[in-house]
């Protein structure tokens, strides 16, 4: 099984970094299509306190339950404090989206025993996974 089957079938709870209340967003619509396959989704947003009906966090650190998957929406350059703080709450995985790639971060990322996706959606993958199994 590669790595995305695996990720998007084994882990349920997401919390998206940089997750944007405005619905034309790519975050957002990302966020909506997930929820509506049944993932759980935190977002995290320092500026905003309620994302799609649910609380917003600042940052990771602050959420009070597990996080499996960190789901960054943020510049390549802002990856590694959120890499940083997925490794401190104990995630098991941190999705970078579509032209986001730090091969430092990711290598620290593995290095802790996370699992790393760079430059992909999780929207598409999933859609792409379920289209293939019908």
């Amino acid at each position: 099984m590669e790595l995305t089957e695996d990720i998007l079938k084994s882990y349920r709870t997401v919390a998206i970094v940089g997750l944007s209340a405005k619905e034309d967003r790519p975050s957002n619509e990302v966020a909506r299509y997930l929820r509506s396959r049944g993932y759980r989704i935190i977002p995290v947003n320092p500026v905003e306190t309620d994302i799609l009906g649910e609380k917003s966090y600042p940052d990771l650190v602050s959420i009070p339950e597990p996080v499996e998957v960190v789901d960054i929406f943020r510049r390549a350059d802002d990856v590694l404090p959120v890499v940083d703080q997925a490794i401190k709450v104990g995630a098991r995985v941190v999705w970078m989206q579509l032209g986001i790639v730090n091969e430092e971060a990711a290598e620290k990322a593995r290095k802790a025993g996370l699992k790393v996706v760079m430059d992909h959606c999780m929207k598409i993958e999933h859609e792409k996974l379920f289209r293939r199994e019908g």
